[in-house]
């Protein structure tokens, strides 16, 4: 068995001045897990980095561009049978302002923004809602001792 980062994980937030919101995607019917909520995932493209497919898949799925952009100290893993590999996926959170147009991709029929608690409720993946609850406690925490690690845009 192997061991492989074939896609990533990508939450965009927006920060206002009461609260911290989560961007979540439905997926469209005629994709892998239709009508499931998520963040945006995608696959490494060869010749990338992890962080620069999650930058190329947020503008792809969203059109939008984070202002900040972190890797979060989180990967999920899972076992991808049709190809006998255990995954892992890196986590990165990009910021972007309050007023950003999202446009969503073919890949999806719907968005919204939402609070942890919501985001929490919707995700289907363990993994999925752990990195909320990470990046949630990252944002909010008032003695904050988990530092993200920030990547350039």
């Amino acid at each position: 068995m192997e061991v492989k980062s074939p896609i990533i994980e990508s939450h965009i937030l927006r920060k206002s001045f009461s609260s911290l919101e989560f961007l979540l995607l439905k997926r469209s019917e005629n994709e892998k897990y239709p009508g499931v909520w998520q963040m945006v995932t995608g696959s490494i493209s060869e010749g990338e980095t992890g962080y620069q497919s999650a930058l190329r898949e947020i503008k792809e799925e969203t059109g939008l561009v984070p202002r900040k952009f972190w890797a979060v100290p989180n990967v999920n893993l899972f076992y991808w049978p049709e190809e006998d590999q255990m995954c892992v996926v890196p986590v990165f959170a990009g910021l972007v302002n309050e007023d950003e147009e999202v446009v969503i991709s073919g890949e999806h029929s719907e968005y919204k923004w939402v609070k942890k608690d919501e985001a929490i409720r919707l995700l289907a993946w363990p993994g999925q809602r752990k990195s909320v609850e990470i990046i949630n406690d990252y944002f909010t925490a008032d003695q904050n001792f988990l530092k993200f690690v920030e990547i350039q845009v």
